[in-house]
């Protein structure tokens, strides 16, 4: 009688709340061992403020720890959207644009870096999802240059990911959710009209949380080896490719 596989180790980064909440609850129902991140400590959850440059090695090792000393799959989810309107003060516009670039490419490129690195050193294979945004194709508001600049960078660094790493087994996969239900879209949407951008979705309304999950859970347990350095779009065809 032979063994099941032990149930894989997965970080996810930005898993208290929305998106990353949906996730690791998808990924802990299919047996998986979920380590939680949040900005804040919290029992079961690791703190890590990732707007500083050194939060991520911490984040890693503390994962690590937590772990046994192995991670399979690293799920960037972690984000910051703030509007930055181009009217502001030069230094009030920059601390915002270098901000939200540190919280959603720097240090994500960061722990893809540690978790490629710990894969490598070890000879085994292991998965990078990506969470990036539609807004990484398309662009996004005037007041959100920021946003939309990070996650292509997060696009681009994915696709990068991919194309170097497939032959030593490492796969990386990206999401690119259009307006999604959560606290961190909802202000957007009222702010820019509410019902009124829903006419830009010709599905008649915006992604689930659960549905987002959906996917990067199959990405992080499912997905053939072949689909490495794929983008899956969510976004009700309001941006199609």
């Amino acid at each position: 009688m032979t063994s099941s596989p032990p149930a894989p180790t997965i970080l996810v980064t930005g898993s208290t709340r929305g998106i990353g909440a949906a996730i690791a609850a998808h990924l802990e129902a299919r047996g998986a061992r979920v380590i939680r991140h949040g900005s804040r400590a919290a029992p079961g959850v690791i703190g890590a403020d990732l707007s500083d440059p050194q939060a991520p090695q911490a984040l890693w090792q503390q994962a690590l720890d937590m772990a046994g000393g192995t991670i399979d799959v690293l799920i960037n989810n972690a984000g910051l959207f703030e509007a930055n309107p181009i009217d502001r003060s030069d230094i009030a516009w920059l601390d915002a644009f270098e901000d939200t670039l540190r919280i959603n490419l720097t240090s994500a490129a960061q722990l893809s870096r540690f978790a490629l690195r710990h894969w490598l050193e070890r000879g085994f294979a292991g998965r990078c999802v990506h969470v990036a945004s539609r807004a990484g194709f398309r662009g996004d508001s005037p007041a959100h240059w920021h946003y939309a600049a990070a996650k292509g960078g997060m696009i681009a660094m994915h696709k990068t990911i991919a194309r170097g790493y497939a032959a030593q087994g490492i796969l990386s996969f990206a999401i690119t959710p259009g307006f999604t239900d959560t606290d961190m879209a909802g202000d957007y949407l009222a702010s820019r009209g509410g019902p009124g951008l829903l006419a830009d979705i010709p599905l008649g309304r915006v992604a689930t949380p659960d549905e987002i999950a959906t996917i990067a859970t199959f990405c992080a347990l499912d997905a053939p080896p072949s689909m490495t350095g794929t983008t899956i779009d969510a976004n009700g065809a309001s941006y199609v490719r």
